[in-house]
């Protein structure tokens, strides 16, 4: 039996929003080391702010400017900070209530040690060498002996230049163990081919193969070679940047789509290229095409036949 396959598999993306009045007004504070939060209808004080009252949903904008010194009122140690996170050497995870605040902010605490850290003690903002209009603008917290004081006061909100959208990269890191079903599908790959399995009972051909049938509940190991040319079932239009195999940056927009393989019951997804993203159609006859050393298909793209005739895919729609 070969051996079964596992990797390192980063998935990271950059994620961009606008924002509404209120987060403008928060994120742009924080650019001008003034910490804002919104009252509330019964009087508390929301930081970080919100545009809504989670308790009677009323539309909130009553911005107030509270102290960068505050209290932790919980904690955890983070012994091996992660790429992007505040600092690169362990730190502690705080809940901390600003002053004047009635909710806590998250953020990190640079101490020496977890002994360094408990529930109650004071701290306060160290404020990042250059600031952008993001919560990262707060570097992290540091201890800061001082008498509480509320330091609440009514704020306009109104700032230059204002920031009205953010860039956040969203990145997930994880190991990723396919199993023997798969391993035997990116094994094939390698070498150019597409396999996957034939449930004994429904004799659907299963591609990836999921090593059981998802109809019958019954496992797969019966492998059958499909392809290589397929058939487009469906397809979107993708306006998120992304790169192909060489690292290299795809033209937005583009297209992915889910490609039926000749042979098989379940159809796979790939990216559309060699055609121009709107003749992109169900139906479209495409084949993989291969980087020189690839161990997957970089894109597909099309055969240049006549278009399926819809009765052939309509059940892997």
């Amino acid at each position: 039996m070969p051996e079964v396959l596992k990797a390192p598999l980063i998935v990271e993306f950059p994620f961009t929003r606008s924002l509404g009045p209120v987060q403008s007004a928060f994120l742009t504070g924080l650019r001008e080391r003034t910490v804002l939060g919104v009252k509330t209808g019964d009087g508390k004080v929301l930081v970080p702010p919100v545009e809504y009252d989670p308790v009677t949903a009323e539309e909130i904008r009553d911005l107030v400017e509270v102290g960068a010194t505050g209290t932790v009122t919980t904690w955890a140690w983070n012994h091996e900070p992660r790429p992007g996170q505040p600092l690169d050497t362990p730190f502690a995870w705080v809940l901390v209530t600003l002053d004047g605040a009635d909710t806590a902010l998250l953020h990190a605490l640079d101490v020496d040690g977890p002994e360094a850290v408990h529930t109650g003690m004071r701290v306060r903002i160290r404020w990042a060498a250059e600031r952008v209009g993001a919560i990262t603008d707060i570097a992290c917290f540091e201890p800061h002996e001082s008498a509480e004081e509320a330091q609440l006061k009514p704020y306009d909100g109104e700032f230059e230049d204002a920031v009205t959208g953010i860039v956040a990269p969203a990145r997930l890191d994880y190991t990723y163990a396919p199993g023997r079903a798969q391993t035997g599908y990116i094994n094939a790959l390698a070498e150019q081919r597409a396999v996957g399995e034939r449930c004994p009972s429904c004799r659907k051909v299963y591609v990836p193969p999921r090593g059981a049938c998802p109809t019958c509940g019954v496992a797969t190991d019966e492998q059958v070679e499909v392809g290589p040319a397929g058939t487009v079932t469906t397809y979107c239009i993708v306006n998120i940047k992304a790169k192909n195999t060489e690292n290299a940056a795809i033209e937005v927009p583009y297209v992915y789509a889910h490609i039926a393989l000749d042979g098989a019951d379940l159809a796979l997804h790939g990216r559309i290229a060699g055609i121009p993203y709107d003749q992109v159609r169900m139906g479209l006859r495409v084949e993989p095409v291969w980087r020189e050393g690839g161990r997957y298909p970089d894109h597909y793209r099309p055969t240049g036949e006549p278009d399926a005739d819809y009765e052939t895919y309509k059940e892997m729609v």
